[in-house]
């Protein structure tokens, strides 16, 4: 049966950050993730996890910035990762280190690292020693504190230029690394964009042990599971024949209110649950 996570940056938006977390424990969710905490205190955060019993899952390092500040204002900037850029990796450690000093105040197991994207002339291929090297670093260093690293594949449409944006690409990373703890996040709204035969891809990765974490949207508009082109009934009995236990994501835009558009998560839970054992 699908474990499903509320994403508290794309869904509750109606209702101020720290609000959130309530929003969801509502609607049934256990556990939670987003993508930058950089802006509150971790305390607060952690206030709001303990107040309404909820799991936090994933979150991200920071994009970009070489303090506090910066790095709580890097994404709305347009920063998107350093893990492939050149001449950042102090930047890159930094960021590293704020994010598992929050893991360890939040009791969030993994971490997802950005990328950054491609500088304009620059070959993608001539960063990949590079990436995988600075993704070492961020492996060892969570390792000694009890977390993974994510790294996740992102469509060129959103993001151009992305230096990651393929299932083999991640995973001919985590080859170079060779680290037990630097695994991926596998978002089936992205994959479907880039690659398409989602659950091909499903059954070719989870097997290996080295998908840590799934999400889903819609595609093409990233809203709720049950609108656009993705079987998502399809996909979560994959998933489950599979014997994928990790949580799945729900990092979508709510095309209404996120409460109101939940249908899809129910459905599934209930067909879930009458499926035989």
């Amino acid at each position: 049966m699908p474990q499903f996570a509320a994403n508290l940056t794309l869904m509750y938006t109606e209702l101020p950050f720290l609000d959130r977390f309530a929003a969801a424990a509502r609607d049934g969710f256990r556990a939670v993730e987003f993508q930058f905490p950089y802006a509150w205190a971790p305390a607060d955060i952690a206030a709001r996890l303990q107040d309404n019993a909820l799991q936090l899952v994933l979150f991200n390092a920071p994009a970009g910035g070489a303090d506090p500040a910066a790095m709580a204002a890097a994404w709305d900037q347009g920063a998107r990762g350093t893990a492939a850029l050149p001449g950042r990796e102090a930047e890159f450690r930094a960021g590293v280190q704020e994010a598992l000093r929050y893991a360890d105040a939040l009791g969030c197991p993994r971490i997802h690292v950005l990328s950054g994207i491609v500088p304009p002339g620059v070959e993608r291929e001539s960063l990949k020693a590079l990436c995988a090297g600075n993704l070492r670093w961020a492996a060892d260093e969570a390792a000694r504190a009890g977390r993974e690293i994510l790294i996740e594949p992102i469509n060129l449409r959103d993001v151009p230029r992305y230096f990651l944006n393929r299932q083999d690409h991640a995973h001919e990373l985590l080859d170079a690394v060779q680290a037990g703890n630097l695994k991926v996040q596998m978002d089936l709204y992205h994959c479907q964009i880039v690659e398409g035969d989602v659950a091909t891809k499903l059954q070719r990765y989870l097997p290996t042990g080295r998908v840590a974490h799934v999400q889903v949207a819609g595609v093409p508009g990233r809203h709720e599971p049950d609108t656009g082109e993705l079987n998502y009934p399809y996909l979560f009995d994959t998933l489950d024949a599979l014997g994928y236990g990790g949580w799945v994501g729900c990092e979508y835009r709510p095309a209404a209110g996120t409460t109101q558009g939940l249908g899809w998560r129910d459905r599934a839970l209930e067909r879930a649950a009458q499926a035989p054992r």
